[in-house]
């Protein structure tokens, strides 16, 4: 048995906004006879149960859950109240319970933010740049643009003093303003931001494709999803003002998880990791799968009504379904310089050419190239136990040391 972690997802897909490029809406067609998608409360007790249970037995003693959706504040104030009344319940001892929302925003309150502030909440908060990039793909079900209420609730976790980070969602528009995005979220007052670059498939219906199989290699890329060479642009241009500003005061997921690669630690990030299979999903209804982006039938593991979570978890399925991220690296991956630092991407991401090359190769390839100079000599700073934020002094600096 080994530790894991959980996407919850206690609304399923139901969400009050309709994102154009939201992967999820469509999974209600995996549950076309339910009206009404809510975890109930004696499987969402099986699950906060059991899973606490299972990381107890395996020594972790900081457990963490995550809440997703669609969007789980549809769920109600009280039936987050619920939650973590269950989480003291079964909190053994000498342990400590975690949580992390994933919102878009819109239904937060003054009650709301108190709650999550005396829960100790951390709150993802989805902000794709300025107001004309936030609202040209994310908007409500009437098609009206969703980022005045956005702001009102990043105001909202401030003033509450909430731990709040934001989710960027690279796409096919944001992407060729990098500066303009950094900056706005900057601007707000954003400590902690992360960078999700966009691609999905269509198949000829025009539904969103399943993970890359032989059947369907010849699908088409999604016209909102991010072009390989911009998104590798735009990590550049961002990691260019980060570096010479916002060290040490900024943190982006992406360039402090590379810093960490750099100096020999694994890949907090799983679509970095040498293998994958620790970050499982569970659906309203209690049905386990393997990733949060396979949600697809063949993914499905079980029903933790039916099978502890644990052991579905350390099933042999979801153990060759983690080492198959190694096992099938592309050669051309194999070769690579860069293998360390990406070990070719997300396995759902593998769809270009004979060999199934990750679509952002070219993106990584960009950024790795750009900033491996900068990481390294973080890397030294960090090694002699000077800040990382020194580097801001070497590459502003006029002489021959200036690098950027």
């Amino acid at each position: 048995m080994h530790a894991f972690h959980v996407m919850a997802k206690p609304t399923g897909s139901k969400c009050n906004l309709d994102c154009d490029y939201c992967y999820y809406l469509e999974k209600q067609a995996l549950y076309p006879a339910e009206g009404k998608f809510r975890m109930r409360r004696d499987v969402l007790e099986t699950f906060i149960r059991d899973y606490i249970a299972s990381q107890f037995r395996v020594g972790q003693r900081e457990i963490s859950f995550a809440w997703q959706g669609g969007e789980p504040t549809l769920l109600g104030l009280e039936y987050f109240q619920t939650i973590v009344s269950l989480q003291k319940q079964y909190c053994p001892p000498g342990c400590a319970i975690t949580n992390a929302l994933q919102t878009n925003g819109t239904l937060l309150n003054s009650a709301w933010a108190r709650f999550l502030h005396q829960e100790s909440f951390l709150v993802g908060l989805s902000i794709d740049g300025p107001p004309p990039l936030h609202d040209r793909y994310r908007h409500d079900r009437r098609g009206l643009p969703s980022s005045s209420r956005v702001l009102n609730a990043w105001q909202l976790l401030r003033r509450h003093e909430v731990q709040t980070n934001v989710l960027c969602v690279v796409n096919r528009q944001n992407a060729e303003h990098p500066l303009e995005v950094y900056r706005y979220l900057r601007d707000l007052g954003v400590e902690f931001m992360q960078f999700i670059p966009l691609v999905e498939r269509t198949d000829v219906t025009g539904r969103l494709s399943s993970p890359p199989n032989t059947e369907n290699m010849d699908d088409t890329v999604a016209p909102w999803s991010v072009r390989p060479e911009d998104y590798g642009r735009f990590l550049c241009a961002i990691f260019d003002e980060w570096l010479r500003h916002d060290v040490g005061k900024v943190f982006v997921q992406l360039f402090d998880m590379q810093l960490g690669v750099w100096l020999g630690q694994p890949a907090s990030l799983c679509v970095f990791a040498e293998t994958c299979g620790s970050g499982l999903a569970i659906e309203h209804n209690g049905d386990l799968f393997a990733c949060d982006h396979y949600v697809y039938p063949e993914y499905k593991l079980g029903n933790i009504q039916d099978t502890d979570i644990g052991e579905l978890a350390d099933a042999p399925k979801q153990m060759q379904f983690g080492l198959d991220k190694k096992m099938q690296l592309p050669q051309v991956c194999r070769e690579c310089k860069w293998r360390f630092a990406c070990h070719g991407g997300c396995p759902k991401h593998r769809f270009l050419g004979e060999q199934n090359v990750n679509y952002f190769c070219q993106s990584n390839r960009l950024f790795f190239e750009h900033a491996a100079p900068y990481l390294q000599t973080m890397a030294q700073l960090l090694r002699r136990g000077q800040p990382a934020g020194h580097i801001m002094n070497m590459v502003r600096s006029p002489g021959p040391e200036r690098r950027i």
